[in-house]
């Protein structure tokens, strides 16, 4: 359907169908829509209630059946000037507004040379051989940009619909990659780690010898013994674990969208599986830097990708130009202005990057917590520390203006598990960016109920 909009010279507008009706229709009136195409009838009932007003509405099905598929009369598309505006993504403001992204022909033909060159690398130039799964919806600009990717390369591209069979159908997809967000990594680590504690014997020792070992082996520090059970691991544990988790053809997990914990990173590399980190905002058409396959730093997002540039300011904020980056916002002026100056995107992310160009995102400028006592802290940092004691949990910091740090956190843990968490990150933090209070919330953050 997207590509059946722009070869028409249209723009087209994904939406995250499952947000509530009155953020989907601010953000239709924001873009005013000359046609609203929905996936089924109460969704198209629902905007319709909140919106008088709407602009002609047909369903998916609708739209393809007016036209006969064998019609060849119509000429084909003409090619898009760089310039040409083909798709508007939506993303959330920093006041919670959400704004549209404009991308342009220019930002989508370059990020498609530089995805589809990566995954010939990983692939070995074997192009249109590829098995893909797909389980993220496609109105996000990561999403977006690999379905094209996959219709340029050809890809054998399998879509789950139903997040209960994603496991099912993931196996069942056999795939070579596919691009995840950390929270499904986090759960399938700590699915293994509960598994193999639960049968316990011989595969468990065997399993917790080769962990120790690995970290061993990867500070230099690797004995004969060490050896021996890594080899065990190889051979016995760490190929069924892959076999049952993902299927056999994997070469590797593409992961973005949010930091990844190093732990979760490193636990799928001990088991024999990349794990290639991926950085970039909507506005950078996705992507700003990539990990090269056999080549990649744990904890580290990989070098620029080919065209763009990156710098830190003075403050480490991460500056980006390329043909990658977006020409504005939608009917933001003032925004656009900010964003973009003197040529440069400014991220609002900040980063180091090591003597190899391999950059690590270290905090986020918007999210700095300024502490009554004028101490300014970047949270993303503690909040790892403290999730990678806590597996599957989700942790925010929170204090601005406040004496102290506290927490909020979700997931299947208990008062007493926090408590030792928490003593054990503070016990290496300096005073002021302890954490000293905590809350725990039985309901998760999520874009669906909006703490996301």
């Amino acid at each position: 359907m997207d590509l059946a909009i722009m070869a028409e010279g249209l723009v087209v507008v994904p939406l995250y169908s499952r947000q509530a009706a009155p953020e989907l229709v601010a953000m239709m009136k924001d873009c005013s829509p000359s046609l609203i195409i929905c996936g089924d009838a109460a969704l198209r009932d629902e905007v319709v209630a909140n919106w008088a007003e709407a602009p002609p509405q047909i369903l998916f099905n609708e739209a393809f059946a007016s036209r006969n598929a064998a019609d060849t009369s119509r000429a084909a598309p003409a090619p898009h000037p760089d310039s040409d505006p083909v798709a508007i993504i939506y993303t959330s403001g920093t006041s919670g507004e959400a704004k549209g992204v404009i991308l342009n022909s220019g930002n989508i033909s370059h990020m498609l040379g530089c995805t589809s060159a990566r995954l010939d690398q990983l692939m070995q130039g074997k192009a249109g051989q590829d098995n893909v799964f797909h389980y993220l919806p496609f109105c996000f600009a990561g999403s977006w940009i690999m379905l094209l990717t996959c219709l340029l390369r050809q890809s054998q591209l399998t879509i789950n619909t139903d997040l209960t069979k994603l496991a099912e159908q993931m196996r069942g997809a056999a795939p070579h990659y596919f691009l995840n967000v950390p929270q499904l990594l986090e759960r399938m680590r700590k699915a293994v780690d509960e598994q193999l504690w639960k049968a316990g014997g011989l595969p468990l020792a065997i399993y917790s010898r080769a962990k120790s070992a690995y970290m061993r082996a990867r500070e230099g520090k690797k004995s004969f013994s060490d050896s021996i059970w890594l080899g065990l691991a190889n051979a016995i544990i760490f190929p069924a674990i892959r076999k049952k988790m993902i299927g056999a053809n994997l070469k590797a997990l593409i992961c973005g969208s949010a930091p990844l914990n190093v732990e979760t990173q490193l636990f799928f590399m001990r088991i024999g599986i990349p794990v290639l980190q991926v950085y970039g905002l909507t506005e950078t058409t996705a992507i700003c830097t990539m990990d090269l396959p056999g080549s990649f730093e744990p904890g580290r997002v990989g070098p620029a990708i080919a065209g763009v540039e990156m710098k830190l300011s003075e403050n480490q904020e991460i500056l980006v130009r390329g043909p990658n980056i977006f020409p504005g916002y939608w009917n933001r002026p003032e925004e656009t202005q900010k964003a973009l100056r003197d040529g440069w995107f400014y991220t609002g992310d900040q980063g180091e990057v090591n003597a190899s160009g391999n950059w690590k995102i270290t905090g986020r400028i918007k999210n700095l917590i300024i502490l009554g006592s004028g101490h300014n802290i970047a949270p993303e940092g503690i909040e790892e520390e403290i999730a990678s004691c806590l597996p599957g949990a989700q942790v925010v910091l929170m204090g601005n203006g406040r004496s102290y740090l506290s927490t909020v956190i979700t997931g299947s843990v208990n008062p007493e598990q926090v408590q030792s968490a928490l003593e054990a990150v503070n016990a290496s933090l300096p005073h002021y960016k302890q954490v000293r209070a905590f809350r725990i919330s039985a309901e998760p953050f999520t874009i669906d109920n909006g703490l996301l």
